[in-house]
């Protein structure tokens, strides 16, 4: 009786599931949030706040979003914030190449293959650090990882959504742990270039400026991430009944010969496609490449290819697979498959479209950066220790990232004030950065502002109906309050051990 009686975290998880599913539906949710920053716009408006946009070097001011040309410019622009909203046509591009390979039945066949040869108990690792290394591919984890560990752990018989919660955990909450360089580095490192350059012109910053300890986080996050999916979170899981549509779902069957035939092609037909690639993309003068010869750069034609290659990756072998064993015979079969996984994005879109009117109206009324610029300068006028300013740097992030969800915008606006700030009682940009990628990872998995976090919940709902807002917050909520805590007791042990950050470029600004 007692070992059935639930703990206190269970029970406090467990009512903040319950209150979050008690919220509106997500669009309608956007919807209200949408109203609100309207209306605080139209209350700010005209309040001096005494506060400079680094954006611009100029007053910052809050944008009347109700005034009647503000309302002119939401409407004539509402039909490109949705179609160009990035996440959009990431996930449906990627969907329409995942969508053939499920329905040839590629995926159920390799995740078969998989897991013949994984133990059980690496399952969670497993997903855990696929998720981290998914950032290379910058968004391709967020629609590929995060469903493919409900698939795994549901074909292992394991709750499909503590797999769910371990990829998302891995993808959006391990954000900055990589110990594969991204095109995040040096977007980054870029910026913290800029703000350090502010207080001495003379600053160069390596692109891989974090990369030793982004390294050593991946481990910490993927062993913090595995004890918290096995020991709390799945437990928890336990009282979530499984009623979704789980038919066309793998199982842990051996392949069969055919099975195993066909899978050979289609994994011989990435092979190829890879070789293609590399081969295309080596030479110096290669078309992959940006103006500079780099193949990882924002603007390389490569890292902006990413998407399509996923789609790529899945279209190609899942034909193969498809073709070989005999469930493709014709364009029909193949147009059915995208058809099929086209047809469960119908809510998704629906909660895209207000989500992009939000983010529009929030962004055009400089109520995120007012929240930033003000925190920050709160935080510059405590005097602290260098060790609490950059606790409460982590901690400040972390906060900011409720409302602001992208990584870029949020360190373009604070890197000008703390890096400066940091640099005058000796504290380098590097550490300053890596503090910043804390925060800004940490609390990812819990806000649903974050323009990806309602397609995780519709890819809890195929498994349990009923799962909301408030069944994702409940199972990565432990993780946020973790990795915050422990990652950043991670960064101090580190910084206070005098281990190098990572790759250093020509300047001599060091804490330690």
């Amino acid at each position: 009786m007692n070992q059935s009686k639930p703990s206190t975290v269970q029970r406090f998880l467990d009512k903040v599931e319950v209150v979050g599913n008690k919220l509106p539906d997500p669009a309608v949710l956007f919807i209200a949030l949408l109203f609100i920053v309207w209306a605080l716009s139209w209350v700010l408006s005209g309040i001096d706040f005494d506060a400079i946009d680094p954006r611009s070097g100029k007053e910052l001011i809050i944008n009347n979003q109700l005034s009647g040309d503000a309302i002119t410019q939401f409407f004539s622009s509402m039909v490109n914030n949705f179609s160009h909203f990035h996440p959009v046509g990431v996930v449906l591009v990627a969907m329409l190449g995942i969508g053939v390979a499920e329905y040839s039945g590629f995926i159920n066949a390799g995740l078969r293959a998989i897991m013949a040869k994984t133990a059980t108990w690496l399952l969670t690792p497993m997903v855990i650090l696929v998720g981290i290394v998914s950032h290379s591919a910058i968004d391709a984890g967020y629609v590929l990882v995060i469903p493919l560990g409900g698939v795994i752990f549901y074909a292992a018989g394991r709750h499909p959504l503590a797999g769910i919660a371990a990829a998302f955990a891995g993808v959006s909450g391990g954000f900055s742990a990589n110990f594969v360089p991204s095109a995040l580095d040096p977007m980054l490192q870029g910026i913290s270039q800029a703000g350090a350059q502010l207080l001495d012109p003379t600053v160069v910053l390596n692109p891989l400026n974090n990369y030793y300890f982004t390294t050593a986080s991946s481990v910490v996050v993927t062993l913090l991430g595995w004890f918290i999916t096995d020991k709390i979170v799945e437990p928890k899981l336990a009282n979530n009944k499984l009623d979704g549509d789980l038919s066309d779902l793998p199982t842990m069957e051996p392949l069969e010969s055919n099975e195993q035939k066909a899978l050979r092609w289609a994994l011989f037909s990435i092979i190829i496609g890879a070789i293609i690639l590399f081969a295309s993309a080596y030479p110096q003068d290669s078309a992959w490449r940006a103006a500079d010869g780099s193949l990882t750069a924002f603007s390389a034609p490569l890292m902006k290819s990413i998407v399509p290659f996923i789609f790529l990756l899945f279209l190609i072998p899942g034909l193969v697979y498809g073709v070989a064993i005999g469930k493709i015979k014709s364009s029909k079969d193949f147009i059915e498959g995208m058809s099929k996984a086209m047809s469960g994005m119908g809510y998704y879109l629906v909660i895209m479209f207000f989500i992009a009117q939000f983010i529009y109206a929030f962004g055009q009324s400089n109520l995120g950066i007012l929240l930033a610029v003000k925190g920050a300068a709160f935080l510059k006028s405590m005097a602290l220790p260098s060790g609490i300013t950059i606790t409460g740097i982590i901690f400040l992030t972390g906060f900011i990232n409720l409302f602001v969800g992208s990584a870029s915008a949020k360190w373009a606006l604070l890197a000008p004030i703390f890096i400066p700030m940091l640099m005058q009682l000796g504290i380098s940009p590097d550490l300053a950065q890596a503090a910043y990628r804390i925060g800004d990872s940490s609390t990812n998995i819990i806000t649903p502002l974050m323009p990806y976090f309602p397609l995780v919940v519709v890819f809890c709902q195929r498994y349990v109906s009923s799962a909301g807002i408030g069944t994702l917050t409940a199972m990565m909520l432990p993780f946020s309050i973790c990795f915050l805590i422990v990652w950043t007791l991670f960064l101090m042990l580190y910084w206070g051990a005098g281990i190098p950050l990572g790759l250093q470029a020509s300047y001599e600004y060091l804490a330690n």
